[in-house]
């Protein structure tokens, strides 16, 4: 089935930006009900998700089925005209089903049995779950599957945020069946395994469980096996229910992905080809040391889910959450700028959770759309400001985000550089991708991420960050495209191992040695706090490695440490382009550094005025024209040359576009202008773009 636009969900004939939230009426009495649906209308709010969690209300006793009150919210909406996104409600069971079956209650790696009381406490692979959870999904689509006012499914919720790993027998069997599916005969998997090691080898399949807690460390091919099949099984069960839906519905069938810094649990690579639309949540965490940036490369991972295409941001929070250890507030206008983040790098479709704040249960201090205090709040302003502005933006839609360089991410790649006895524990994956990130951010430079293997023919470089686990497959596709005339920079720990974790001999980095012309003998991780100097100036940390240069240039080398004199930086000319190494861990500044000079000789243009700036400068385009987003993170007005009209202050711009501290701009491009936006001038060039404050 082709995707379906986000922004023709509403109307095939006016394509808009989706605005709206969870909304959770069984929360509230039907009096609220209409104080909501009038509060929806006045914030422009089209598009509302709900019975996501309404499996004990539509089924309270097993078989027993009440749609009065989803039936009256769904006609008070569609009377308002206000769309909706219809939840199947099977992201939690309701207490019934695992009183009279407890077996289906998930188990956690330590044997332990978990209890009913939060959500989604059911194991993935419980026959008794599908059933039950499919025989509601049937009702609910064949009551809903015409309604005028459902535009579009969404199954489930936030899937695998809690229960992705389950260790119980069930969860075992199912975990045999995928195996001998996935290897055929035990001789091959035992190959996989190395089950050789601490006399593993299996002679029976049903002699193989779960990878649960063990007094030494486990096996990590199993590990990384177990974490396959539990995203596969996950999946089976959405494809189940979303092929339910279809035999009652031509509506569109997502669900809500989680791409963001914390949860890893699923292969959204996988996920992503069985969505009608992708969609994400995405919430600033502040246990991160730059949220902002990886809000940046949340957008930016889930538009590379999309093949590019828009995507439906379906959750965010209008102000603090409630799950992290401190529940940091959003200042003035930080709303708003996150919210035009994910829609320059992609979104048609913005969405909260929730629409009422909650006064009871665990995320009641979880902020909404209309919080605890009204409509008398900033919150709220914020909110019907938000609401038309989406709508001066309309014409955005459809267009597509403007970018020459790849960054490689894989929710694979990231299971496996985690595992345990490693050279350090101190590499972590996605600080490696987050430290690559934002050093593109912080040169202006719009990245796609895509997946390992991906085709890269549209782009000029590919940043490839501890890309440990590689097939020969992505190995020979990296080679091609940098033989044929593309730039890559690669960085330590990549290349060390096979598709099933096997280290690949004869020196590191493995698969891509003769692509960047050297060979390693040998990791030497750093001391924790340790950091070396190299020659040119810079410092690094976490880790350094023997290396030898096989015709690679020399860039610079150690100082000290364990290494002096030991290559650390190089560039190796393979066929018609260029390949980087980055063999240690670079301080900051010189990552930087380093991949704005492998942009630049990759010949994608770069604009200095806006290198370590809090101005995040990003082109959408379509038949329709060029869109530049421009979006002031700092605390001081800036400037920056555009040519064309503001959609947002409805104003033409002529040369120069004033973005206030803390303001966004979006500026449809007069055609010179987005010509010259899209090449912007190189570090040796006169600059005609200027950022000041």
């Amino acid at each position: 089935m082709p995707r379906t636009p986000v922004s023709r969900l509403l109307d095939a004939d006016a394509p808009r930006i989706t605005f709206g939230a969870d909304y959770n009426p069984e929360q509230w009495t039907p009096e609220t009900w209409a104080d909501d649906v009038r509060l929806m209308r006045e914030a422009r709010v089209n598009l509302v998700a709900i019975n996501i969690f309404g499996w004990a209300q539509l089924e309270p006793l097993p078989g027993q089925y009440d749609f009065s009150r989803l039936d009256a919210v769904i006609e008070l909406l569609h009377e308002n005209g206000i769309a909706v996104d219809l939840g199947t409600g099977t992201a939690s069971p309701p207490p019934w089903l695992t009183a009279e079956h407890p077996e289906a209650l998930p188990v956690t790696a330590d044997g332990t049995r978990r209890a009913f009381g939060g959500r989604q406490g059911f194991c993935p692979s419980s026959p008794v779950y599908r059933e039950h959870a499919l025989a509601l999904v049937e009702q609910v689509a064949r009551r809903y599957g015409t309604h005028p006012a459902v535009k579009l499914w969404h199954v489930s919720n936030e899937i695998g945020c809690h229960n992705a790993h389950c260790y119980c027998e069930v969860s075992a069997a199912a975990f045999r069946r995928w195996l001998e599916k996935r290897y055929g005969t035990l001789d091959a998997l035992n190959e996989a395994w190395g089950t050789a090691f601490w006399s593993q080898r299996y002679a029976a399949w049903e002699h193989i469980q779960t990878p649960a807690l063990t007094l030494a460390t486990g096996n990590p091919a199993q590990a990384i096996d177990f974490r396959r099949f539990s995203s596969a099984e996950l999946l089976e069960h959405y494809v189940a229910e979303r092929d339910l839906i279809r035999t009652h519905s031509s509506v569109p069938v997502t669900t809500n992905f989680m791409v963001t810094a914390h949860i890893q649990a699923l292969d959204y690579w996988t996920w992503a080809p069985e969505m009608d639309l992708v969609a994400n949540d995405h919430y600033l965490d502040h246990r991160l040391p730059h949220p902002t940036a990886e809000l940046a490369f949340a957008a930016d991972a889930t538009r590379g889910l999309a093949q590019g295409e828009p995507y439906l941001l379906m959750e965010q929070a209008s102000s603090a959450v409630n799950w992290q250890p401190r529940n940091i507030a959003k200042g003035p206008g930080e709303m708003l700028r996150n919210t035009l983040t994910h829609v320059a790098r992609g979104a048609d479709g913005i969405s909260f959770f929730q629409w009422r704040a909650s006064v009871q249960g665990s995320e009641r201090f979880h902020s909404a759309m209309l919080p605890h205090g009204g409509t008398d709040t900033r919150v709220w302003r914020d909110v019907v400001d938000l609401g038309g502005m989406l709508e001066r933006l309309a014409e955005v839609t459809g267009t597509r985000v403007v970018a020459e360089v790849a960054l490689v991410f894989g929710w694979e790649a990231w299971w496996i550089t985690d595992l345990d006895s490693h050279p350090t524990a101190e590499l972590r994956y996605l600080e490696q991708v987050h430290r690559a990130y934002e050093a593109l951010r912080a040169s202006g430079v719009t990245v796609d991420v895509v997946a390992p293997g991906a085709p890269l023919d549209d782009y000029r470089l590919v940043v490839v960050p501890a890309l440990h686990s590689v097939s020969d497959t992505v190995a020979e596709r990296l080679e091609r495209f940098v033989a044929e005339g593309g730039h890559a920079v690669i960085t330590f720990f990549s290349g060390v191992t096979d598709e099933v974790d096997r280290v690949r001999t004869g020196g590191y980095p493995g698969a891509f040695r003769e692509l960047l012309g050297v060979s390693t003998e040998e990791f030497f991780p750093l001391h924790a706090g340790e950091t070396v100097r190299l020659d040119d100036g810079s410092t690094a940390d976490i880790w350094t490695e023997r290396l030898h240069p096989r015709g690679a240039e020399v860039l610079a080398s150690y100082l000290d440490g364990p290494l002096p004199g030991t290559p650390a930086v190089t560039r190796n000319a393979f066929g018609d382009g260029t390949a980087w190494y980055l063999a240690t861990n670079l301080d900051s500044a010189a990552l930087t550094r380093t991949l704005r000079e492998a942009t630049a000789r990759a010949g994608v243009a770069l604009n200095p005025a806006l290198f370590d700036t809090e101005l995040e400068v990003v082109r959408r385009s379509g038949p329709q024209g060029d869109y530049l987003f421009v979006i002031n993170h700092g605390a001081t007005d800036a400037r920056h040359a555009a040519r064309g009209y503001d959609l947002i202050e409805q104003a033409e711009v002529d040369g120069v576009l004033e973005i206030a501290a803390g303001g966004v701009r979006v500026v449809r491009l007069e055609p010179e202008a987005a010509h010259t936006s899209a090449s912007a001038p190189r570090p040796d060039e006169t600059n005609e773009t200027k950022v000041t404050s």
